[in-house]
């Protein structure tokens, strides 16, 4: 195994600490904190450890995991407790605190900081009776725990409190043979200043990150998080706001098409990744695109924001042509058929587009062949002899995405003829081994064919010209960042822009009029004549610079035509067009614990979605709450229904409800009148605060983490309500009563204001709750404008309207038939030949004693050889798993097949395989 460590990341403190105290085996190697040593990652990820099946880990807490359980140390319930609070309590808060000490030179607000989650530890280490976390022999909680505190408990310059039963737990800890050659290793010596390195090249935690947490008395998932401290000042600065009045300028007015740019507003450009016409989309494709810029969309038009957003189909290319022959349908045919299922997906999903068009269209042909005649008589585009594979079989030059064949680089199996998807080199397809048309699965051979180029080198000095401004006043992802520079790292190279097809927009040039343009020349010129197509003004958007800002929404695998390619056409045509000022990528959802296949059934596709009986808003919901913005996430189903349960019906849902029904059932349906006492006070400072949270991600496009902060307001909301009590109040005096409709008065308030935030991720019910409260349009104008306003929206004597639940309740049954439904061929439909052959497993058979010997007797050291290397390996990847804490039936599931190759591993050495332990009572 190999571990990959960088000098002054507190992270590899804690995995060296797990190798020096497990003794496990590892070749350690150092390396800077920018290398990335994980070949399918887009971001440097430190520590990581390869193990010998070629499988990575690159989560500290998951590689300590491992790392223990390869010694034989099993992980018990407290131990994962202890863990799951160092994720979550624990890191956010020390991260703050050592960006303020190691950066901003403010040692001595670390105790702020850090009081909560210290006070948490201390008490549960006072009220055990043993030495360690969770016993009498250090687990690996005390290693994990030690090694995220070490640097601030070790440094004699910060002062955190007395906390007598950590400090002894520290010391014990400190003295566990391994543990200060490893920190003494990782600091250099130099203590917090040893850090300094890696934490300048980590983003500033926001404050939101860090969560004070109150003292509890036994193991950490009984503690429960304290509020977020609140001033005086910030009350009454809450107070003030609450009591402004709602603007009556309407902001969020109806759209008037066709929409342009206007003098002195903030005009913004939306594009999402176009589609491939005959590819319908899974959720994976809804959530990188579509999904995503229609979320920002609405936000910034709620924001009064002049938004243009705009996508379509991309209708040209190969794969368009072989769709077409299989269905006996003409190319034209196909397109409309594709693109009519993707405008009815979209729709259902409430995707709001101001126009979805296509790229197979005159405009299109229009606005290529201009762009091409520019970059050709500017010096732009270059002539050269390509060779290319070509199938007899089809008659035809196989486009990129129509080979197939081996890795000339790592030897993956199934490399495309553009890029490998294991090791994410760019490849020639005929560069493959052993390449195969997807089509006929023939081989093809090799031609050559005179092709025009782009040449990028010529243009690679205005683009990074041009990428140094973008990029440093615009907001790109850090994935977008990273593939950008990685291009240019590698150096640019002139691109193909012409191919060999007839399903394309055809090249002008007379010595090249049999051929189209390709793809990724061709197709984001489709944003410019989609929008041609929507308006004949179109130029001021796309030759607008100055005064427009244009957004571009994708997965990561499209960041390098839309942040190199594409820009450089542009660049190089010398027309002032518009270039991206916002690139937002997104890394990939993944079904369950595999990939979306059409052709498998594994995954849910668009067209699909609505077939299942959940409601489209239900679905925006899940896909923006696992929405994979810094890393890859996953579909499950079953944190689907977690989520719809507990976040949206218990959570979410039952406040707004129970908010609406006090008032129709204590008031009469009309808001009572509101005498706020200080508790009130400090419940709209902490929702004011959570409304500005939520504003300045929005604003930063960070989709997924403005959603958390809507579901700390309606957690904040319960609580109050729980608290308080109105129920019984109602029941009592005169003051009673009052505090009754102060609490519901409040509480409808906050309703209405969830309603406004929640309108660009779950538009229908986000109408539905106002149409409940029959909350004025002007909410929607007041509450999103500046840094956010908590205002008093329904004031006394507002008279609601009828109140109904939200949400309905995802079962357990319901969830389990959807995911058998969706996930691929069963066991029960594996081929006659399969099950045949594994009931004739000798084991299967009753054998007289004789033969049982025999059996014994016939060893077959080849196959025990091939046996002992398959058990060690499976074996890796069963402690992966548990070390990745994946769901318990993808565990068993590979426990299953572990347990069967040892069975045969048994019968290879010639002996007799273990019984399974029989479940029940003893005879």
């Amino acid at each position: 195994m190999k571990l990959f460590v960088s000098e002054g990341n507190p992270h590899c403190l804690k995995v060296l600490v797990a190798v020096e105290v497990t003794g496990v085996q590892c070749d350690v190697q150092y390396v800077n904190h920018e290398e990335n040593v994980v070949p399918f990652l887009s971001r440097p990820a430190l520590p990581a450890l390869l193990l010998p099946s070629g499988l990575h880990l690159f989560s500290a807490n998951a590689i300590c995991r491992y790392l223990f359980e390869v010694n034989g140390q099993e992980s018990s319930d407290l131990c994962n407790q202890w863990l799951e609070w160092e994720a979550r309590d624990l890191q956010p808060a020390l991260l703050q605190a050592l960006h303020m000490a190691v950066l901003q030179g403010k040692g001595s607000e670390v105790s702020k900081v850090l009081q909560g989650p210290l006070n948490v530890l201390d008490q549960s280490l006072s009220k055990g009776s043993v030495l360690y976390l969770t016993g009498e022999a250090v687990s690996l909680a005390d290693v994990v725990l030690w090694a995220a505190l070490y640097p601030v408990l070790s440094e004699p310059s910060l002062t955190v409190g007395e906390h007598k039963s950590l400090k002894a737990w520290f010391d014990r800890v400190t003295s566990v043979r391994g543990c200060l050659p490893a920190a003494q290793k990782v600091l250099q010596g130099k203590g917090l200043q040893g850090m300094k390195s890696y934490m300048q090249r980590q983003p500033a935690p926001q404050s939101s990150q860090c969560r004070d947490t109150q003292p509890c008395n036994s193991n950490p998932a009984e503690c429960e998080e304290s509020e977020r401290f609140v001033s005086e000042e910030e009350m009454e600065a809450a107070v003030l706001t609450w009591r402004k009045d709602l603007n009556t300028d309407p902001v969020a007015t109806s759209r008037q098409h066709p929409i342009l740019p206007q003098e002195g507003r903030r005009n913004i450009l939306v594009t999402s990744a176009l589609p491939y016409v005959n590819n319908v989309p899974h959720l994976g494709n809804i959530i990188g695109c579509v999904l995503s810029a229609d979320v920002f969309s609405r936000y910034g038009r709620l924001r009064g924001w002049n938004m243009l957003f705009v996508c379509g189909t991309d209708e040209y290319g190969t794969a368009t042509e072989n769709k077409a022959r299989e269905e006996g349908l003409t190319p034209q045919q196909i397109c409309d058929k594709y693109h009519a299922v993707h405008s009815s997906i979209y729709k259902w999903f409430q995707v709001d587009f101001d126009f979805f068009g296509r790229t197979t269209t005159e405009k299109q042909t229009e606005i290529a062949q201009n762009i091409f005649w520019r970059l050709h008589e500017r010096g732009f585009l270059v002539e050269d002899t390509v060779e290319q594979l070509r199938c007899e079989s089809c008659q035809r030059f196989l486009a990129d995405r129509f080979v197939e064949g081996i890795c000339p680089h790592c030897s993956y199996p199934e490399a495309r003829g553009d890029q490998c998807d294991k090791c994410g080199r760019l490849i020639n397809a005929v560069e493959l081994r052993e390449p195969q048309c997807k089509v006929c699965k023939r081989t093809p051979i090799i031609r050559s064919s005179k092709h025009l180029f782009l040449d990028l080198p010529k243009l690679e000095s205005q683009l990074e010209q041009w990428l140094d401004k973008s990029t440093s006043t615009g907001d790109w992802t850090a994935n977008a960042k990273q593939i950008t520079r990685s291009w240019l790292r590698d150096g640019l190279k002139p691109r193909c822009i012409t191919r060999d097809l007839q399903w394309g927009t055809p090249v002008p040039h007379p010595d090249f009029k049999e051929k189209v343009f390709y793809v990724w020349f061709d197709a984001p010129i489709g944003y410019l004549s989609i929008t041609a197509n929507y308006t004949d003004k179109w130029e001021k958007w796309w030759k607008n610079p100055h005064q427009v800002e244009l957004y571009n929404f994708m997965a990561k695998d499209n960041v390098p035509f839309h942040s190199v390619v594409f820009p450089c056409s542009l660049l190089g045509a010398q027309d002032n067009y518009t270039l991206v000022n916002h690139l937002v990528a997104t890394e990939y959802l993944n079904y369950e614990d595999t990939k979306f296949s059409k052709s498998r059934g594994v995954g849910v596709f668009g067209d699909m979605a609505k077939d299942t009986g959940i409601p489209s808003d239900v679905w925006r919901f899940y896909l923006l709450y696992v929405r994979p913005e810094g890393q890859d996430s996953a579909f499950s189903w079953a944190d689907m229904a977690m989520k719809n349960n507990s976040e949206l019906l218990n959570n979410l849902g039952n406040f707004i409800n129970r908010a609406g029904m006090f008032v129709t059932k204590f008031f009469e349906g009309c808001v009572p009148a509101m005498e706020l006492q200080q508790e009130d006070k400090k419940l709209l400072a902490l929702v004011g605060w959570e409304l500005q949270q939520y504003i300045q991600l929005m604003d930063k496009v960070k989709i997924r983490d403005a959603l958390k902060h809507i579901l700390n307001i309606s957690r904040h909301g319960n609580q109050y309500i729980q608290v308080n009590e109105p129920w019984k109040n109602i029941k009592g005096g005169d003051t009673e009563r009052q505090r009754a409709g102060t609490v519901t008065g409040v509480s409808v308030n906050i309703a209405c204001l969830l309603s406004v935030m929640l309108s660009p991720y779950m538009p229908a019910v986000s109408q539905i709750i106002r149409d409940q409260l029959n909350a004025p349009q002007s909410c929607i104008d007041t509450m999103l404008q500046g840094s956010g306003s908590f205002v008093c929206a329904l004031r006394a004597g507002h008279r609601i309207g009828r109140v109904s639940p939200l949400f309905q309740k995802l079962e357990a049954d319901q969830i389990e038939s959807l995911k058998k439904r969706f996930g691929g061929q069963q066991p029960e439909d594996e081929p006659t030949q399969k099950k045949n052959a594994a009931s004739a497993q000798p084991a299967a058979a009753p054998a007289s004693p004789a033969a049982e010997v025999a059996t014994e007797n016939r060893a077959d050291p080849e196959k025990a050889k091939q046996l002992t290397q398959a058990v060690a390996e499976q074996g890796e990847k069963v402690r992966a798993l548990k070390a990745q804490k994946a769901e318990k039936a993808v565990v068993t599931a590979e426990v299953a097949k572990l347990l069967d190759l040892k069975k045969q591993l048994a019968l290879a050495e010639g002996k007799s395989p273990e019984p399974a332990p029989q479940k029940g009572k003893k005879k």
